[in-house]
């Protein structure tokens, strides 16, 4: 039997960050869930509750619900509708695909004077003769039933027929009751809890039971989900038998002197930091902010601290003997970081100098530091400082060689003396270059 926990509703709230009292909307579908329990203490602040696809067999336990508007029960084992009463703001109601055949049931529903809409597709009450109109004269507030919208006059032609439709209603429902009483004891008879636990092993006799035609009834579905879930379980055991032939490395925590052995299993990113004001170390791993915080199980030891994050081990080894029962370990709300804080045995003052100059900068890290890319040159000889730029004019020679000057007046002449070529015509129009 598959019981609503505190596991479970935190696992189907990561999108509410793990929070179940402040929680809106849940959904607990395809869970086997036989039983509604605990959701009235623990949310009450539900506005949607999907709950299809379960083996739920009667409706309970959400008396304290106020704020509900929509609950989804569809897919399951209910046979009569009760105890939703006190649903103030229940709004939306569907029971698709359950053996409610006991429509007076519907009455119960009165209080709820915000229900508008209403599914009960595909249960046996649907195939009453006058089904509709009951429903429809029953429950003024409604507008919506089986998707189809209430009209006025389909109202009131339902209201016209009521005391006839009831009285065929209620025949219909004896029958139906007897059925099911019959039905109840055909299924004891069998056996069928018994029957399964045995073609379970035979996968021949295991094949003709999925074959077998079978009646519609709260049994069966149960039964039919037992087979399901012990197949799964068979399946899951042969895969982990295959793994068991090929077991996974061990993970050495010690050495063979005792002493303990840094590991990172999760390859986690953390950071290890001296805090000298507090005389204590800082350990802070950089868990995901959605983890659920009863997935990790952190132990402080003088010389070293071992995390279990999900299951996987990490461990450092400390540079310092610690206090461990003077150690604290925090959650940030914001990042999900888990910060562990631990006294340090040695003081701050028994150190020598160069011990406490080196633990102002020490960073402990899983990341490396960065690497200097930057270029460096390097210099022969002895760097020559003692150049007076003040007296630059006067390290200039006294003699220039004049050869190695221009001579731009030459070069102008010799340009200008340039001769005119053949094909030059002398336009008059045209001024002359200065």
């Amino acid at each position: 039997m598959v019981r609503i926990t505190i596991e479970l509703l935190r696992k189907r709230s990561e999108h509410n960050e793990g929070e179940i009292s402040t929680l809106e909307e849940l959904s607990l579908h395809q869970e086997d869930i036989e039983k509604i329990e605990n959701l009235q203490n623990w949310c009450r602040e539900l506005r949607i509750l999907l709950l299809q696809s379960n083996l739920i067999p009667k409706i309970e336990n959400l008396n304290k619900m106020k704020k509900l508007e929509y609950l989804n029960l569809a897919l399951n084992n209910i046979e009569r509708i009760e105890n939703l009463d006190r649903c103030e703001s229940l709004e939306k109601l569907d029971l698709t695909l359950n053996f409610i055949g006991e429509l007076t049931s519907v009455e119960s529903l009165k209080a709820n004077i915000h229900l508008h809409t209403l599914y009960l597709t595909g249960n046996p009450c649907t195939e009453f003769s006058g089904y509709r109109d009951y429903v429809i004269a029953t429950l003024p507030q409604l507008q919506i039933l089986d998707a189809d919208t209430i009209l006025k006059s389909d109202r009131i032609k339902a209201l016209q027929r009521y005391e006839m439709v009831a009285q065929i209603i209620m025949q219909q429902q004896e029958n139906y009751k007897s059925k099911r009483d019959k039905q109840r004891q055909d299924h004891q008879q069998k056996g069928l809890k018994n029957e399964s636990s045995k073609k379970m092993d035979d996968p021949e006799e295991l094949k003709k039971f999925w074959d077998e035609l079978c009646d519609n009834s709260p049994e069966t579905r149960v039964e039919l989900a037992t087979v399901s879930r012990k197949q799964k379980e068979q399946e899951k055991k042969r895969e982990t038998g295959c793994e068991d032939n090929n077991p996974k490395r061990t993970i050495r925590l010690f050495r063979d002197d005792g002493q303990p052995l840094s590991i990172n299993e999760p390859r986690i990113p953390f950071t290890l930091t001296e805090d000298n004001e507090h005389n204590s170390l800082v350990l802070n791993i950089e868990i995901y902010r959605h983890l659920d915080t009863l997935l990790i199980e952190a132990d402080v030891q003088p010389k070293y601290v071992r995390v279990y994050i999900k299951g996987k081990v990490f461990q450092i080894v400390l540079p310092e003997d610690v206090h461990p029962d003077k150690s604290t370990a925090k959650r940030s709300q914001s990042t999900g970081h888990l910060v562990i804080e631990m006294q340090m045995v040695r003081e701050a003052n028994a150190r020598s100098p160069s011990q406490n100059q080196a633990s102002k900068s020490t960073n402990y890290s899983s990341i490396p530091p960065p690497v200097n890319n930057s270029r460096e040159y390097l210099e022969i000889g002895k760097a020559d400082t003692s150049m007076d730029f003040s007296q630059i004019t006067s390290t200039l020679p006294k003699t220039i060689d004049r050869s190695c000057l221009l001579d731009f007046k030459h070069q102008t002449k010799a340009v200008s003396e340039k001769p005119v070529s053949a094909s030059f015509q002398d336009n008059q129009e045209v001024p002359p270059l200065e």
